[in-house]
């Protein structure tokens, strides 16, 4: 017999202590020792290895033993390798020996190995197996068969078969009839392993680490429970096995379901808009919905302050894919549509990626989509917020806009895209597609093949391609299953773009309407990569794969939204062959095409190589087990078909090609495809001949399992398929991403292990998250290592090229960041840690998504009656084979269990949870070449079947069925010990709940508990006879799973489905010891889902037993086996004897049922569990009756209590027994305490019952009571109150202005400890107060002394140059209740804006230490993105510090921007309110649904404790015995309080009218009483400021219940709801918070900050010290006051109105009431004055906020002496101003007019001017005429009245909306005065020449001089000091007026030298003066040149000054020269007269 075996006896030397486990290899087959547990020194393995070999043993070879120490959650670290060679061995056949191991570095180590080696050679040199040869029947002393065992884990057994040296563990052997064949195996190992030996001198060791962690891995969980989480998800995934895959427990789609989602849009303003005197409009566009905002007029930086929502119900893929879209119209009307100036896209993904998912206050950039070579076109400045149900979105507070003016650092845009977006053309290439379905039907077809004689395909498609909401098309080809197009489209957009998915979709075109055949999206995000080493979109030319319904063609297709790419595809459309580029377009080159209209044009061919060379691949499926199966297709026999893309689709598949259309592939022989059609004939032909595809199971008909259920019996035969397919071969892009995966899945499951370890407070969870992450740093090592093999094969595209370098760049970066992390990961910061490492878990499973994909996805399909069913969808790249385990897709090779599921939206809701059939799948895909290796996973033991058809076939030829010889038989323990939280499925808000276990084909269930959602069964069920099949050491690595249905009996009908979990049973061979560690097995919990969310808990254990034989029966057995005939061997009776006994049943009641066994129930010990009985609230009527005598029961585990009854509910909802208790057996662990179910019944008459409603407590740890230690005198140890809220540990107080009441701490010292509030003494004399022993560090406060402040503040004044900002007094009349509330605000901003820096800082500072670490240049490039938008938050914040003008002096309350109840816990400090449900659960998302259960609320306590408790707290003084632990409770007795409600204001209200806005006003009820402030209702104000306040008298606990809602006013019809808040009053009443009435921080008598509570602070004091039973306060001399030994210090003297001083201890009481969470034991943090910030709620749209309101609550008890009267919180009123604007002169206005007569430029000049918001009050000057410099005179004044709020610094206008409007709107904006300068011209119209815009509250100081003034005052703005009108009230200066010329730059345009005088309405009436130049007070006349008037009105002067101005000289000349011709004329005309006379006679 041809063998080796290794005897490895001990391993000498060891250092430390802990687990060992070693591995022994030769010929490179690795075995593994057992793990050795817990040695020091000495490791006695003690085992054998052994080897058959069919070659002789060469004298060279090696035997290599390596040593591990072992760790179940580490990888394993190498001890020592000790190397042999065997020449000894080959020539002596025996050797025994004791040698040194070697490290690493080859050095030797102390640590020895003990071996004993022997080889037993053949006789002959070479021999072939003998008949049984190696079945020697064993003569061992006791006669029982055995092997040498081979420890727990395989080795890699290649082929079928059992595989070599494998124990046998005690199974059935049968092998089979042919002997010869039995270890063929093994010469397929030789061959392999030479192979291997080769790989191993290439990469060092890749696959046995790998495979010893996977293995180890393994071990943990069987080994040790603590390694075993809690949360059954990982419990079934933690046993990583090698066999079988885990199952995905969630059963239900989740995309495609319609959600709710609601899209807030304000737009605030627009800015810097090009063109001239426009009137912008904007329109908000989502989707297919728009909306316009107003319009405003002439302007180009108009202010809208408009809010809209848009409210949507679809799935979420449909919105994030919708576009939103801005756009400003010019002069739009009802008659003309406007022209559009520009818009901005972004789609709603991008914003619901944002933190808080919005954007707010940010300016959006407006460009031109017609005209891309033009610039920005303006800014629009907005918010946009994106809310699903249960998101809460927090604004940021505004209260008063501080100007975000700073346009470039506050774009809309996501962090990382440059602010200058540049033009791309995004080109998609559509060149052909394949395997198109048939979308006609084929009558027509046939009637064509009548008349015309051809075939024609049924489809006639194009393509269609959407972004960025645009569609582009190609052309239809008509009828064509194989179409053509070689087209591209081409879009051009902004790069980056703000769409993320290009939609592209085959369409089938029609007549009537063009349905979809499929879709395909293309992230951009994938495809590109915007690092500094990134690279653009690019992505091909690749065959892409779309899915969608079913390919049978119908009219009505019901799946058809799947085509439409809504939810998971169920079956392949077709594939396409696409390709994306983008190119940067250079806008500047002129033949550059200036519009964005979408281009279509034909593109070249590609050759058929550019995709991958084709190549046959081969798909080997084998179906195990087929159980679960619905009982509604249990009738009818069943088949199961497997395809991937068309091949192996019988029904629908393959539409055939019209006819010359057969396709060569690549030179293999022809695939017909006809020839998948016809696969009936299963046979086999020659090796090279083709296979013929068996692609579906027999038919079978299913037997019953039980009432719901059916399987298949596939027993000892299983069905196979295999089916061969042609693809390009793009096997590298799937490998890459299997091992991404590979390593995301590892990393997914230590994080769940780690947050378990976190939750149930395990120790070391830092440990384990250091295993992970070192797990996580060698496989992003290795995957750099492996994804390295750039084979250039063909068909690699550029994407595949950068995206490989990409992952390598990233995973190597991942690497370093994950070993610095290793460093850092510390107990405290674990929390912290496991975040970074979580960002890395969602990267990588980015990375891991291929975009290309090659092969298509698998499907399994279950077919009954010719009609498919059921479907399950399988990835291909996970069950790609590849020879590198580490790029092997995860479910290849491996046994999974695969869950059918209804297609499309069947599968929705109550249909999709139930299974359809649970399959156990085999399943292998890889190139047929590989094909060998197809079976090697399968569990062993099986023959093969193959096709019957004789002839020497192939001896490769897949089998059609395996059949399994081996058998092992087992017993199933299922340990049910309880449920909890389950939902609740009856109308009662209760189940009947039972559950039901499967396992392989058996089930069995429960008892059924009646009216429980938390049942405790304490059930065994017993499986018997459960047969496997395969070896028996497989299955105990890797049994199946067992599926546990939970479901709720029904009295009639079939039981309901609660929910489903997965579990996997601890097994026990027949030779393993139960015992410890693993046996009995622990309780887990496991995860219970319904659909996806979850139902619940299971507490449960399941343990497998395998069944021995007796010996007769084995030796029989073996004697056989020489005969070959296979035994079937029964079971003996004595068989049981070694199973550990059952307990029988104990409880005579319950009858034959088990309970669950001592070992595994938990250890119980006695609690007394003491219930505080409050009273009931608000309960519903049950069934139309009231609840009149309710009456609280107790239940928890068996035992419990009453309450007594109340006899009359609606006079007195409380009980009169306040505290009752009951003791109970409950477990140790807290984990597995059961929960505590509170019922509420109605006692009707005659002893009648009736259910009102119930509340499980699932977790009773918070009520867990701990007795204070009193030994130590120091109180820092912790006494936890019975929540935990108050915890006292040793430590310093926190500072006051953090009002969050997370566990404070405080410490009680010996000395005293002096806190001084204020100033009187002074800070010397503060020092020798403090006296702190070291225990203590308590924090004293100390400010500046009153003085000192007024000097800072003086010298700070003194520092401002020239007088600008200096600040007023603040004066004690101007101050109201708005300025502290405003001041607050700006408080709660600062220290907000100061922990965003800290943030900001603190991230910054990790980065860089992570930089620093890594040290290469690889991450800086990140950080400096990063760092650029931490230091602008950093920024903004240090900005709004340095700007903050000094503040004045204004004492302050706290504005929480929460409820006030979750920053004071609830008030459940001592009284918890616990909501009573009934009715059925709905089956909506998660929890928003339970709103509706709520019948009532039980209000009371519970406390918990071990029982005898200690003395100490019993004997304290005063304790009383009736109240158990809870003391010093008040009594609840009715009491009459009276409640003043203050509403401030709401913010961000859901417009209720049409016209986008509401009509606001408040509603208060309580109890009985409401009030409606109707009449005052705010007209169209989304943000309403109501400031009131309401008193109301109430009685608790009747009346305690406030609603506070906002209704909208409408003239006709009801008022609609917008949305209400409930407080609940009684819990804050009654809290020590002491909620009553906030305590303010200073304590004044008169003014703005007056104390409203009737008791004085020192009163207050008295009785909080009185109640808490400590010393009353001490008052001292010198301002101090002592309480519970701590020193207070404060101010002792007041002013009363009349301004006198006079001494008071009140302040000093407010110091310590301020500071009462500092006193020791009873301190806690009081209310302080404040502020809350609540959210409306609408009933009609739970969960989605509809806005917010800022109130306060004061209740004062009637029998205490009664408050003063309410605050005065009325809004402030406007004031009311007059502006002044003289204009004087202008100057420099450009000429725009030519003259008629001698062309020279000139001007008419005007000016004029408006505020902003008074439009229709613009007034002008008169006109200075014909300027011919550009000077022009005026002297006209402008009179603007307004009114003007100063704290808000707005304009207030309020006007009519439209002539129909109801009433005036009140607006209010910001105060900005506009001037212009105009050219007037008498027939067209005026042309508009400049202007200027001032913001009369930050505006430019004029220039002095005309010389001085330009354009840098308003360009550079924000480095100019800027002045305020209302702070200067008087200014003069120039200027400049600024346009836009044809290239958008601005252009000095003139300039206005203008007074603006600012004064109050009594200012003005004193001196009035007059518009223009008029009386009173009247300017003179302006000194304008002669030339200034109009020609037409007197020509003459015109004449004059045109004419005789230029020409006079010209006109002289000419009369004279006039002059002399008339001479001449005359003198001409009159010679011959006179020369006649003269000559005749004169």
């Amino acid at each position: 017999m041809l063998s080796l075996t290794v005897h490895l006896k001990t391993v000498a030397h060891l250092r430390g202590r802990g687990d060992r486990i070693a591995k022994v290899t030769f010929r490179g087959l690795p075995f593994y020792s057992r793990v050795v547990e817990n040695c020091e020194e000495v490791a006695q393995f003690n085992e054998m290895f052994r080897w058959p070999i069919a070659s002789q043993l060469d004298g060279n070879e090696m035997l290599e033993i390596q040593i591990y120490n072992y760790s179940k959650v580490f990888s394993n670290r190498l001890v020592g390798t000790f190397c042999m060679v065997l020449q000894n061995v080959a020539e002596e056949g025996h050797l025994e020996l004791t040698d040194t191991l070697i490290d690493e570095n080859n050095t030797s180590i102390k640590t020895s190995v003990t071996l004993e080696i022997k080889y037993q050679p053949m006789n002959g040199s070479m021999g072939s197996w003998s008949e049984g040869q190696f079945l020697d029947i064993p003569d061992d002393q006791d006669g029982v068969f055995t092997f040498e065992t081979d420890s727990l884990l395989s080795g890699q057994s290649r082929g079928s078969g059992t595989s070599p040296g494998r124990s046998l563990h005690g199974s059935i052997p049968t092998f089979r009839k042919a002997g010869k064949g039995v270890f063929l195996a093994m010469k397929l190992g030789k061959i392999r392993s030479s192979k291997e030996d080769h790989r191993k001198e290439d990469e060092p060791a890749i696959l046995d680490m790998e495979d010893l962690d996977r293995k180890a891995i393994r071990l943990a969980g069987t080994l040790d429970p603590d390694t075993v989480s809690l949360a059954s998800v990982t419990a079934v995934t933690t046993n990583v096995s090698n066999k079988r895959s885990k199952p995905d427990i969630k059963m239900e789609p989740s995309s495609g379901r319609p959600v709710d989602y609601q899209i807030s849009i304000t737009v605030i303003e627009a800015r810097q808009l090009i063109g001239l005197n426009m009137d912008p409009v904007v329109c908000v566009e989502i989707g297919d919905d728009k909306k316009y905002t107003s319009m405003k007029e002439s302007t180009n930086c108009p202010y809208y302050n408009e809010y809209f929502v848009f409210d949507f119900h679809v799935p979420p893929d449909v919105m994030f894919d919708k576009i939103i879209k801005l756009s400003v119209i010019h002069s739009k009307n009802l008659l003309r549509s406007g022209t559009l100036v520009g818009n901005f896209k972004m789609d709603v993904g991008t914003v619901y990626s944002q933190p808080e998912h919005q954007f707010y206050h940010k300016w959006a950039i407006l460009s031109d989509p017609d005209d891309i070579t033009a610039s920005c076109k303006g800014y629009i400045k907005c918010d946009i917020a994106v809310v699903s149900k249960g998101d809460n979105i927090k604004t940021p507070h505004k209260a008063n806009e501080t100007d975000e003016d700073d346009i470039e650092g506050n774009l809309l845009l996501p962090e990382g895209i440059p602010a200058e977006r540049q033009w791309a053309r995004f080109y998609v290439k559509i060149y052909r597609a394949e395997g198109l379905p048939k979308m006609n039907t084929s009558i027509m077809a046939n009637v064509k093949k009548a008349f015309i004689g051809e075939n024609r395909d049924l489809v006639d498609p194009y393509v269609q391609v959407q972004f960025a909401g645009q569609k582009g098309k190609t052309s239809v080809q008509k009828s064509s299953y194989e179409p053509i197009w070689n087209e591209q489209v081409i879009f051009t957009e902004l790069f980056p773009p703000l769409c993320k998915r290009l939609k592209v979709q085959i369409r089938d075109s029609d007549k009537v309407n063009d349905v979809a055949i499929g879709s395909y999206f293309i992230d951009l995000r994938k495809i590109s990569n915007d690092g500094d080493k990134g690279f653009l979109p690019t992505m091909g030319p690749a065959w892409v794969n779309m899915y969608g319904s079913t390919r049978q063609y119908s009219l009505i297709d019901e799946h058809q939204d799947l085509n439409d790419g809504l939810g998971e595809g169920v079956s392949f459309r077709a594939r396409l062959l696409l390709s994306v580029a983008v190119e940067i377009l250079d806008t500047t080159s002129p033949e550059i095409i200036g519009s964005t209209e979408i281009q279509v044009e034909g593109v070249s061919n590609i050759s058929e190589s550019a995709t991958g060379k084709m190549e046959e691949f081969f798909l080997f499926g084998s179906f195990l087990e087929a159980t679960m199966i619905d009982r509604k297709i249990g009738d009818k026999p069943i088949t199961f078909e497997i395809t991937i893309g068309n091949y192996g689709n019988q029904i629908d598949g393959v539409s055939k090609p019209s006819a010359g259309k057969k396709k060569k592939k690549d030179g293999e022989n022809e695939e017909e495809e006809s020839e998948l059609i016809q696969n009936s004939s299963e046979d086999e032909a020659d090796e090279d001949a083709e296979l013929v595809s068996v692609s579906s199971t027999p038919l079978m008909k299913p037997v019953i399992t039980d009432r719901n259920y059916f399987h298949l019996p596939y027993f000892e035969k299983k069905p196979c398929v295999y089916i061969k397919s042609w693809w390009q071969d793009q096997r590298r892009r799937l490998y890459n991403s299997n091992m991404m995966d590979k390593i995301a899945d590892k990393l997914e499951e230590g994080l769940n292990d780690v947050q378990e370890i976190i939750k149930t407070e395990k120790a070391f969870p830092e440990r384990r998250l250091r295993g992970v992450v070192e797990e996580l740093s060698i496989g992003c090592s290795r995957f750099v290592t492996l994804a390295n093999k750039d084979l250039n094969q063909p068909g690699r595209t550029k994407l595949d090229r950068e995206r490989l370098k990409s992952c390598m760049r990233e995973m190597d970066n991942m690497g370093q960041q994950s070993r610095l992390i290793r460093t850092q990961v510390k107990k405290n910061t674990v929390r912290d840690k496991l975040k970074l490492v979580q960002n890395f878990l969602q990267r990588l499973r980015f990375l891991a998504d291929e975009p290309q994909h090659s092969i298509p996805d698998v499907f399994v399909w279950m077919m009954s009656n010719n009609k498919r069913i059921a479907y399950a969808r399988i990835p291909s790249k996970d069950i790609l084979y590849s020879t590198v385990d580490e790029e092997t897709g995860k479910d290849c090779g491996k046994v999974k269990a695969v869950f059918l599921k209804l297609p499309g939206k069947k599968g929705f809701g109550p249909a999709g949870w139930t299974v359809q059939a649970k399959l156990e799948l085999y399943l292998w895909l890889g190139l047929n070449k590989q094909r060998k290796e197809f079976l090697s996973g399968l569990p062993n033991g099986f023959e093969e079947i193959k096709a019957a058809k004789s002839g020497s076939g192939p001896h490769f030829a897949p089998p059609v069925s395996l059949v399994y010889n081996m058998k092992q038989v087992f017993q199933l323990r299922a340990h049910m010990y309880q449920a909890r939280s389950l939902f609740a499925a009856d109308s009662s808000g209760l189940s009947d709940p039972f559950a039901r276990v499967f396992f392989s084909t058996h089930s069995q269930v429960t008892e059924i508990l009646s009216e429980t959602l938390c049942p405790t069964w304490d059930q065994l069920l017993v499986f018997d006879d459960v047969e496997l099949f395969g070896e028996a050491s497989e299955l105990r690595d890797d049994p199946p799973i067992i599926v546990v249905e939970i479901y709720d009996q029904d009295t009639v009908g079939k039981a309901e489905f609660i929910g489903r979990t997965f579990a996997k049973p601890t097994i026990k061979m027949c030779d393993e010891h139960y015992g410890p560690p693993r046996f009995p097995p622990q309780l887990e919990y496991y995860q219970i889902y319904r659909g996806n969310s979850t139902a619940g808990e299971l507490l449960a254990a399941f343990e497998l037993l395998q069944i021995p034989f007796d010996v007769e029966e084995i030796r029989r057995a073996l004697i056989a086996v020489h005969n070959f005939a296979v035994p079937h061997i029964k079971i003996g009776q004595g068989g049981r004897a070694d199973l550990p006994p059952l307990e029988q049943p104990t409880d005579s009641e319950r009858g034959p049922i088990l309970p669950v066994p001592l070992g595994i129930r938990p250890v119980l010990s006695r609690y007394r569990i003491e219930v505080l009985f409050w009273g009931l609230r608000d309960l519903k009527r049950i069934n139309l009756a009231q609840v009149d005598r309710p009456r609280v029961d107790i239940e928890c585990a068996g035992r419990g209590v009453q309450s007594v009854l109340i006899q009359n509910y609606k006079k007195n909802p409380n009980f009169s027994t306040l505290v009752k208790w009951f003791e109970v057996d409950l477990p140790e662990n807290e984990l597995l305490h059961p929960p505590l179910n509170i019922r509420v019944v109605d006692c009707r008459a005659f002893g009648r019952y009736t259910l009102v409603g119930s509340h499980a407590v699932s977790s009773l740890r918070r009520f867990i009571y701990s007795a204070p230690d009193k030994t130590s005198n120091n109180w820092a140890t912790a006494a936890k109150l019975m929540n935990g809220y108050l915890v006292l540990t040793n430590g310093g107080s926190q500072h006051r202005s953090s009002p969050s009441l997370s566990s404070r701490t405080f410490s009680r010292p010996a000395g005293d400890i002096s806190i001084s509030m204020d100033s009187e003494p002074s800070v010397r004399k503060m020092d020798t107060v403090v006296k702190l022993d070291a225990m203590s560090d308590a924090v004293v406060k100390v400010d500046m002394t009153e003085e000192e402040d007024d000097k800072e503040r003086k010298k700070k004044k003194k520092k401002k140059k020239g007088g600008v900002e200096e600040e007023e007094e603040t004066d004690g009349s101007v101050l109201d209740w708005w300025s502290k509330y405003f001041a607050s605000i700006e408080t709660m901003k600062e220290t907000l804006r100061a922990q965003e820096a800290a943030q900001a800082e603190a991230e910054e500072r990790e980065d860089l230490e992570i930089a620093a670490e890594a040290a290469g240049s690889k991450l800086k490039e990140k950080s400096k993105d990063k760092k650029s938008s931490k230091d602008r938050k950093k920024g903004q914040a240090a900005n709004s510090l340095e700007k903050q003008p000094v503040k004045a002096k204004v004492d302050e309350l706290v504005v929480f921007n929460k409820e006030l109840e979750t920053e004071f816990g609830m008030f459940e400090d001592w009284l918890h309110t616990f909501n009573l449900y009934r009715g059925k659960a709905g089956d909506d998302d998660e929890h928003a649904f339970d709103d509706d259960r709520i019948v009532g609320r039980f209000k009371g306590s519970l406390c918990m404790y071990k029982v005898p408790l200690s003395e100490e707290i019993t004997k304290e003084a005063g304790f009383d015995p009736n109240m158990g632990m809870f003391q010093s409770i008040p009594h609840n007795d009715p009491i009459h309080v009276l409640v003043r409600v203050y509403v401030v204001r709401a913010t961000e209200l859901h417009p209720a009218d049409i016209n986008g806005k509401a009509d606001p006003y408040v509603v208060i009820k309580l109890g009985k009483s409401e009030v409606k402030d109707k009449e005052n209702y705010i007209s169209k104000q989304l943000n309403p400021v109501f400031g009131k306040s309401f008193d109301i008298e109430a009685t608790f606990p009747m009346e305690s219940m406030l609603t506070v809602s906002v209704y909208d006013w409408d003239l006709v019809g009801t008022d609609d709801l917008i949305g209400e808040t409930k407080i609940d009053l009684e819990n804050r009443f009654y809290s020590k918070f002491r909620a009553t009435c906030g305590i303010s921080s200073q304590y004044s008598v008169h003014g703005y900050n007056i104390w409203r509570d009737p008791l004085k602070p020192s009163q207050i004091l008295a009785k909080l010290c009185k109640e808490s039973k400590i010393d009353a306060p001490q008052y001292g001399p010198g301002g101090k006051v002592k309480v519970a030994n701590r020193i207070f210090t404060a101010p002792t003297e007041m002013e009363d109105e009349n301004g006198l001083k006079k001494q008071t201890e009140e302040h000093l009481a407010l110091a310590v009431l301020n500071h009462w969470e500092e006193i020791p034991r009873v301190g806690c943090k009081l209310v302080p004055e404040h502020v809350e910030t609540r959210p409306l709620l609408n009933p009609d749209k739970p969960g989605i906020e509809q806005g917010r309101i800022e109130m306060w609550v004061d209740m004062f008890p009637m029998d205490m002496p009664a408050p003063g009267p309410a605050l005065d919180i009325s809004p402030r009123k406007p004031k009311r101003y007059e502006l002044r604007v003289v204009i004087w002169n202008t100057d420099e206005v450009i000429l725009e007019d030519d003259d008629y007569f001698t062309g020279e430029k000139s001007s008419d000049i005007f000016v004029r001017g408006w505020l902003k918001g008074h439009q229709e009050d613009k007034q002008d000057t008169d006109v200075h005429y014909h300027s011919l410099t550009g000077e022009g005179n005026f002297n006209w004044r402008f009179v603007f009245p307004f009114d003007y709020l100063m704290a808000e610094e707005k304009i207030v206008i309020s006007k009519k909306e439209s002539m129909f409007s109801w009433d005036e709107t009140e607006y209010k904006i910001p105060p900005r005065l506009t001037l212009q300068v105009w050219d007037a011209d008498h027939f067209s119209a005026d042309d508009f020449l400049g202007a200027i815009e001032l913001d009369l509250n930050r505006f430019p100081r004029g220039a002095k001089t005309a010389k001085q003034c330009t354009l840098a005052m308003i360009q550079n703005e924000h480095e100019l000091p800027t002045i305020s009108i209302f702070k200067q009230k008087r200014v003069k200066g120039w200027w400049p007026f600024a346009a836009r010329d044809e290239n958008d730059e601005m252009e000095l345009t003139g300039k206005v030298e203008a007074e603006l005088h600012l004064v109050t309405a009594e200012e003005a009436e004193k001196s009035p003066v007059g518009l223009g130049r008029n009386e009173p007070d009247p300017l003179e006349k302006p000194n304008r040149p002669d030339t200034s008037f109009m020609w037409f009105l007197s020509p003459l002067k015109s004449i004059r000054y045109f004419i005789w101005h230029n020409y006079r000289w010209l006109i002289l000349k000419v009369l004279a020269l006039m002059l002399l011709l008339l001479m001449l004329g005359l003198f001409l005309y009159s010679v011959p007269g006179y020369l006649v006379k003269k000559m005749l006679g004169a």
